[in-house]
């Protein structure tokens, strides 16, 4: 084997668990080591991991459907199908040194492969509250990696005699990581002096949110120096334009926009964030460390947002509110008061950065080459 490593890596479904896997993907290869993916052709991987540079191999898989109980026939047979066509490609010289899933049920089929080739295995779990193909799998692995130290509880019952739970934080991309203030107010257009606001709720959960931030425009807008940067989601971005009206004038400081893709620029440029709270979105926050007011999504599977805020609210770097609290007299008060407060903010800020967020993707890597047996 030597020191260089062929690592396998399983994500896919959503931004939340491709992004983590490509941070860690970055990590490995700026240490020598190869780095190969599995996911589906019909899901946001398939876009976003040859756009990376990564290999890429697609696995035909469909999940199961509580609803409809049938479907788990045809979800096993094609996981069998998939670990078939693996152990094929593992057999003919292509097996990788260790495999790490990210907790999509796309993990499964590798994981379940590699256990039965004695190739170790690893999981890394980014929410507080695990998902079913991460239980799933976490008795066959040797380490169970997490994002938050809640998550530790969760899994405890459900790994092997031999596994270790780890936290390592959850690995963010050296795009975000390496953002810079200047460059993103420049990129933004925004003055080096002026305060900025970034607000972003994601595509899912996000129109209350903007429906509270919306009501606040005139109160924010009469602040002179105040910049608002507004990422909408993608569909609710016609109906939050029309309910700003803004003028010509308004508009050179409030930028409205359906979805953000420099979000390392924009972070590093904000003064504050006022968002929702997906493991993502409060990884990136503190790796770059700003300041946060988080709005957790009430619907998140067992409130589990709620949990993910708590990280940065128990370590001082953010605020918490509930959604159903954006209606009432707090959110206005809360969210001026941060805008407003200079030295909270940089209270807020060094607490972040005290989390040691940036440094989760090298932790994580340190997993996967331990796993692998590099420094036994």
């Amino acid at each position: 084997m030597g020191d260089k490593l062929k690592v396998a890596i399983a994500a896919g479904g959503t931004a939340g668990h491709i992004n983590p896997a490509l941070a860690l993907a970055e990590e490995l290869v700026s240490r020598g080591h190869e780095v190969h993916f599995y996911g589906q052709a019909t899901r946001l991987e398939a876009t976003l991991v040859p756009q990376a540079g990564f290999p890429f191999t697609p696995l035909d898989l469909t999940g199961f459907d509580r609803s409809r109980p049938w479907t788990l026939f045809t979800s096993l047979w094609k996981m069998s199908r998939a670990e078939k066509s693996l152990s094929r490609e593992f057999a003919a010289g292509s097996a990788p040194d260790v495999a790490i899933g990210f907790g999509a049920y796309i993990e499964m089929p590798l994981i379940n492969c590699c256990v039965r080739h004695k190739i170790p295995t690893l999981v890394h779990e980014q929410n507080s509250v695990p998902g079913l193909a991460n239980k799933s799998s976490a008795h066959k692995v040797k380490s169970v990696c997490v994002s938050l130290p809640v998550a530790i509880d969760a899994f405890k019952g459900k790994v092997g005699a031999g596994t270790q739970i780890i936290v390592t934080g959850n690995p963010v991309r050296k795009s975000v990581i390496n953002a810079r203030r200047d460059e993103g107010r420049r990129a933004f257009g925004v003055p080096d002096d002026a305060r900025l606001l970034l607000v972003f709720g994601g595509s899912l959960g996000a129109r209350h949110l903007n429906q509270g931030v919306v009501a606040l425009k005139d109160e924010l807008l009469s602040r002179e120096d105040l910049y608002v940067i507004h990422s909408t989601g993608k569909g609710e971005y016609d109906s939050v334009v029309s309910s700003l009206a803004l003028t010509d004038e308004e508009a050179a400081r409030w930028q409205v926009m359906p979805y953000i893709d420099r979000m390392g620029e924009a972070l590093a440029a904000a003064d504050l964030v006022l968002s929702r709270s997906g493991a993502s979105s409060v990884a990136e926050i503190a790796a770059l460390g700003t300041p946060s007011m988080l709005i957790p999504y009430p619907l998140a599977t067992a409130d589990h947002q709620t949990t993910n805020a708590r990280y940065l609210v128990d370590a001082g770097a953010a605020i918490m509110l509930p959604d159903d609290d954006i209606d009432t007299p707090a959110f206005r008060s809360d969210l001026l008061a941060l805008v407003d407060g200079a030295d909270r903010r940089a209270q807020m800020a060094a607490a972040a950065k005290g989390l040691g967020q940036d440094r989760a993707a090298a932790a994580l890597a340190d997993q996967v080459e331990s796993a692998a047996g590099l420094g036994d």
